[in-house]
């Protein structure tokens, strides 16, 4: 078993509970040189550092440990927890604050560029299936294979699997993204897709039905956005135009020569 993920989370707490020991120590030596309010921004980059680590606890605790050790090493009276200076009591206290927000915005930064990246392969599999499709190539197989594995990637499922026509009842997931059962809606966000159940997945082009596309998600309850299953939904689209293109194909009576 690979240890380099907890030996990584176990270095960033340490940083964070002994980097600001550490730097209000050193700092001991030119305290009365140095502004607290300064010494205190100093702190401040250490817990943006730790923050950047996408980990709530080491921020918060290196939020906490800093202000800990700035009220002992640099403020009055010294090494003790307490602080007789009003101006110092600020400083702590906002610095407590600061730290504590600055990992907040830390870790929103960090989630907004996981749903950008997300958004990037979200685009980049539609693309490519479209791809597939203006190419006139005759891949449908291959196609479905693709939008298959793309559709478990999107939706986080357990398994996707393509038939063609149709069968028994099964939960359905429409192509406005909304999913039903047995006719009443499913309120994915909150209750997450069926897990006792398939879910249908129609693939259409033009009006007609080509097939369906049968997703599982049995083992967990997942609750992917609008967004996530609407670019299930254009990806099966992208399958019902290839079907469609390939039946038209078929359907062309060759050319006579002139």
């Amino acid at each position: 078993m690979d240890a380099s993920p907890s030996r990584s989370a176990a270095v960033v707490m340490a940083v964070a509970l002994l980097g600001p020991l550490v730097a209000c120590a050193a700092l001991t030596a030119v305290r009365d040189d140095v502004a607290n309010a300064n010494a205190a921004l100093g702190l401040v980059l250490i817990v943006v550092g730790v923050a950047a680590t996408g980990r709530r606890v080491a921020g918060v605790v290196a939020a906490l440990s800093s202000a800990v050790w700035f009220d002992f090493f640099l403020t009055q009276p010294y090494q003790t927890f307490t602080i007789d200076d009003r101006d110092d009591i600020e400083t702590a206290a906002l610095l407590t604050v600061v730290g504590l927000a600055v990992t907040e915005i830390a870790l929103w930064g960090r989630r907004q560029q996981a749903r950008s990246s997300e958004r990037r392969g979200y685009l980049d599999g539609i693309v490519s299936a479209a791809r597939i499709v203006a190419s006139g190539d005759d891949v449908p197989d291959e196609l479905i294979r693709r939008v298959e594995r793309q559709i478990i990637d999107v939706l986080d499922l357990d398994g996707c699997r393509y038939e063609r026509g149709a069968g028994r009842q099964h939960a359905e997931l429409h192509s406005d993204g909304t999913v039903t059962r047995r006719g009443r809606p499913v309120n994915v966000d909150r209750d997450g897709l069926p897990t006792d159940d398939e879910i249908e997945l129609a693939v259409e082009f033009g009006g007609t039905r080509r097939g369906r596309f049968l997703l599982t998600a049995a083992t967990a309850i997942r609750r992917p956005s609008l967004e996530q299953r609407l670019v299930a939904v254009t990806l099966a689209e992208q399958v019902g135009a290839a079907l469609a293109a390939g039946a038209g194909r078929e359907r062309e009576p060759p050319h006579a020569d002139r």
